[in-house]
């Protein structure tokens, strides 16, 4: 589980029966933008329909072009998304990359701070309230769960934006946080990687409940867009062209990347917000999963019983898995983080997750159908119609639902580059020689 737990639509509580700890539910709307549940709205219903795509190098190589590219991507996917009464206003975009580690470190050192060796850092992006006593509370909450957690605080970074390309409505205006991140240093003991990005999982985990307990069950405002040693994700309620036109990092040329993960979003008769635009921690996704209420009422379910080896006794840390107000694309990155940061690898996840079409399958080896029978026992299927991009930062992959109701084509081109997106990539290949191309199929692919 991740960011999980009885979510605002669950009714029953098993985990709170078994002693694990609830989140109070209030009649206030949860996330800044969304209305609390009336009349024939609820909150609970929040779906996306929207436009996913990536451009990645195949052998690791860090660029400033993929970013260029990724931007260019997410702006020939501006027919995937919506646009409010007022022009100037989207649904959101976003893209997800790996951590600049030449740009942070030569932002740092111009303020005489040497970060440590790449891995050896990790880096949050935050949505800050406007209001500064909150802001100056929130900061003191963060910098106190870094050290209780044995991590060590390197400092905060204001990042830089133009909103210049924002509309001026005064209720927009209102809603746009303040963007602030945090370096936070490798702690003594830890081992290696792979458990510095565990520990920044169980940490901001930690700061949403204090936040959420310290400022009496709401947010107000703050939100947590990614915390990780390898990924970083700039994100907003956008419409295509304005995220790169919003955040100045992104235009520096020494902000490199293998990997940019890119969303327009759409949201399906639902309202839109800053917190719900993608890529989410590690996945973006077209489409809608129908099973969602289900989904997290199960995974609520678990709570009492679950263990992992990994997280040790902090595992209670983790809950709630999934806070209320969130949409089904949130609820599934949760509980992809979840299963990743326990120890299954992240195509085993996915393939837990959202399986293949594998009862009554004759064309499916019998070693296949093992594994997905086996599996059934321990997750129910997200299922609904669906294309979902998923990244840890190492690795980067794609996925139809069982149905293949949302089509993905890829492209591997002669330089070395993947490139996949909801609709055919013709804008690419006038650039670029394709040295294979194809269309994504429901069983996981990376």
């Amino acid at each position: 589980m991740t960011e999980m737990t009885p979510s605002v639509s669950t009714r029953f509580e098993p985990a709170a029966e078994a002693g694990a700890a609830t989140v109070k539910r209030t009649a206030k709307t949860i996330v800044p933008g969304l209305p609390a549940a009336q009349g024939l709205y609820d909150p609970r219903n929040e779906h996306d329909a929207c436009g996913v795509g990536f451009v990645a190098h195949m052998k690791g190589k860090r660029s400033h072009s993929i970013v260029q590219d990724g931007l260019a991507m997410l702006e020939n996917l501006t027919h995937r998304g919506a646009v409010g009464a007022d022009p100037l206003v989207g649904d959101g975009a976003g893209m997800l990359m790996q951590i600049p580690d030449r740009f942070y470190r030569e932002e740092w050192a111009e303020r005489g701070v040497e970060l440590p060796e790449p891995g050896h850092y990790g880096v949050g992006h935050f949505f800050m309230p406007r209001d500064g006593a909150l802001r100056e509370k929130i900061d003191t909450i963060i910098a106190d769960v870094v050290r209780s957690e044995g991590q060590e605080l390197i400092g905060f970074r204001e990042v830089p934006v133009d909103n210049s390309c924002l509309s001026r409505a005064p209720e927009i205006v209102a809603s746009e946080p303040v963007h602030r991140q945090i370096f936070i240093a490798r702690g003594a003991g830890i081992q290696n990687e792979e458990d510095f990005e565990r520990r920044l999982y169980i940490l901001r985990k930690v700061i949403s409940g204090r936040v959420r307990e310290e400022l009496e069950g709401g947010t107000h405002g703050f939100y947590t867009v990614s915390l990780s040693a390898r990924t970083i994700v700039y994100k907003g309620m956008f419409l295509a062209y304005q995220l790169g036109a919003y955040y100045k990092d992104l235009k520096d040329p020494r902000f490199e990347t293998a990997l940019a993960l890119v969303h327009q979003r759409f949201s399906t008769n639902t309202f839109p917000s800053w917190e719900l635009a993608h890529p989410y921690r590690m996945v973006a996704h077209n489409g809608e999963i129908n099973t969602v209420r289900g989904n997290v009422n199960w995974m609520a379910a678990r709570q009492a019983s679950v263990d992992s080896e990994l997280f040790g006794n902090d595992i209670s840390k983790l809950w709630p898995i999934s806070y209320e107000g969130q949409s089904d694309t949130a609820c599934f990155d949760n509980a992809l983080e979840f299963l990743f940061q326990g120890g299954y690898s992240l195509v085993h996840s996915m393939m837990m997750l959202i399986p293949e079409a594998w009862a009554g399958n004759r064309l499916m080896s019998d070693e296949r159908k093992a594994f997905y029978e086996y599996h059934a026992a321990l997750m129910e299927p997200w299922d609904g119609p669906a294309a979902v991009a998923f990244t840890d930062g190492v690795q980067i992959g794609a996925t139809l639902d069982r149905n293949g109701l949302r089509p993905a084509r890829y492209v591997v081109t002669d330089d070395d580059r993947v490139i996949m997106r909801r609709k055919p990539v013709r804008w690419w290949c006038r650039r670029r020689r394709s040295s294979a191309n194809g269309v994504s199929s429901p069983a996981a692919c990376s």
